[in-house]
């Protein structure tokens, strides 16, 4: 019999960053680094000293790890974490220091992620990306994520009835919710029109549907309630998390993903339903996975998410609150920080401390992770549920 997991106690999660975000960048993701600690330091009033735990995502700072990030950082941490994961590093990092807070093996962990793009360093970086798809797909020609996602959306649309109106409805959701959040660097408003007639990519997949890679920077702080109060910050307590790797192996395409396989225990240990959700952060680098994970969070039932779509709205001031910072589909794509943005964004909204418009009376954020397609579909995923600590 599985054990159950021990609930969160005597963990806050608090002070969400955002270093603003640049569609290039001549700097290194070291620098950007150092400008979230800066900025982390000043919003915190922290000095390297406090810093005893540090956790680190990063797909662009090579050949360093979080082992040269602290070096780099002047921090001299005793718990150190290095979460290779892309879109679900930010849950996976929470999850690994809200245990070593819990346990005692550090006080206050510094959870971040920073990545510079360069011009056409995109381009390099999926050259060398997994061994894998080396092996297996590119000595046939291989046309990046925008194919890989363009076959699970082909299929995803055939077999469950989901239109591309209804990807483009998500689309425009979460247009509208970045045009209050001033860091966004696609905030012009998108029209399901505009949407519709958008220039293909790779077919189902067109223009609104993808990312914008850029370089940025996401940080957070996982520490006690006593210490985040001693500070100022305003926080919240973890109600429960899940995690999941390479689930599904046997699916012939990827339809669901791990979050399916353990969401009713999920939500048992949080102790809430569905319905308790006051906003959704979840990843998104194309929609067809903002769709499945509605489904697979327990949303709505597996299949019926066209349906959920139409009657549902999802801007800030909706039924459902969607990435209301307009998440990477029109915040950007920050490399790993892509995979942290949904858990700073969550907080924000929780936390009172939006970057654009409130979510009304908003205490409880599902926050969900999704990353590293090494082949043929992602293979991590992760989910926790927060509440704020009044």
């Amino acid at each position: 019999m599985r054990r159950t997991a021990a609930p969160y106690d005597g963990v806050a999660v608090c002070a969400p960053l955002t270093v603003p975000y640049t569609r290039f960048s001549s700097e290194t993701a070291h620098w950007w680094a150092g400008q979230a600690l800066r900025a982390l330091a000043q919003t915190a009033g922290l000095k390297p000293a406090d810093i005893d735990g540090f956790c680190f995502s990063s797909f662009s700072c090579g050949p360093d790890t979080a082992v040269g990030m602290v070096q780099h950082l002047g921090l001299s941490p005793r718990w150190l974490d290095h979460i290779p994961t892309g879109g679900a590093s930010g849950v996976m990092a929470l999850r690994r220091a809200a245990r070593a807070v819990q346990c005692g093996d550090a006080e206050l962990v510094v959870c971040m992620a920073a990545d510079t793009n360069q011009i056409d360093s995109f381009r390099h970086s999926l050259s060398a990306f997994s061994r894998f798809s080396q092996d297996a797909v590119y000595p046939y020609g291989f046309g990046g994520p925008n194919a890989t996602f363009a076959l699970i959306t082909d299929a995803y649309m055939r077999i469950y009835g989901v239109e591309r109106a209804d990807f483009g409805k998500l689309c425009v959701a979460q247009r509208a919710n970045a045009g209050s959040n001033p860091l966004a660097l696609q905030r012009k408003p998108l029209t399901l029109e505009a949407y519709m007639v958008a220039r293909p990519i790779a077919d189902p997949v067109h223009l609104f549907d993808c990312v914008m890679p850029c370089a940025g920077a996401e940080a957070f702080i996982v520490t006690t309630p006593e210490i985040a109060a001693e500070r100022g910050l305003a926080a919240a307590q973890v109600l429960a998390t899940t995690e999941r790797h390479n689930a599904f192996p046997d699916d012939p395409v990827q339809l669901r993903g791990g979050w399916a396989m353990e969401i009713d225990r999920f939500w048992q240990a949080a102790g809430i339903g569905p319905g308790d959700v006051d906003t959704l952060q979840v990843y998104d680098d194309y929609p067809v996975i903002v769709a499945m994970q509605i489904e697979d969070l327990g949303l709505c039932p597996k299949g019926e998410v066209a349906g959920f779509i139409r009657r549902t709205r999802f801007e800030i001031d909706g039924e459902l609150p969607l990435n209301t910072n307009g998440g990477q589909l029109s915040a950007g794509q920050a490399g790993a920080a892509g995979g942290f943005q949904n858990v700073t964004e969550g907080l924000r909204q929780i936390l009172r401390q939006p970057l654009g418009d409130q979510v009304p009376d908003a205490d409880i954020a599902l926050v969900s992770g999704f990353g590293l397609v090494n082949y043929d579909r992602g293979v991590c995923t992760g989910a926790v549920a927060l509440k704020a600590l009044r």
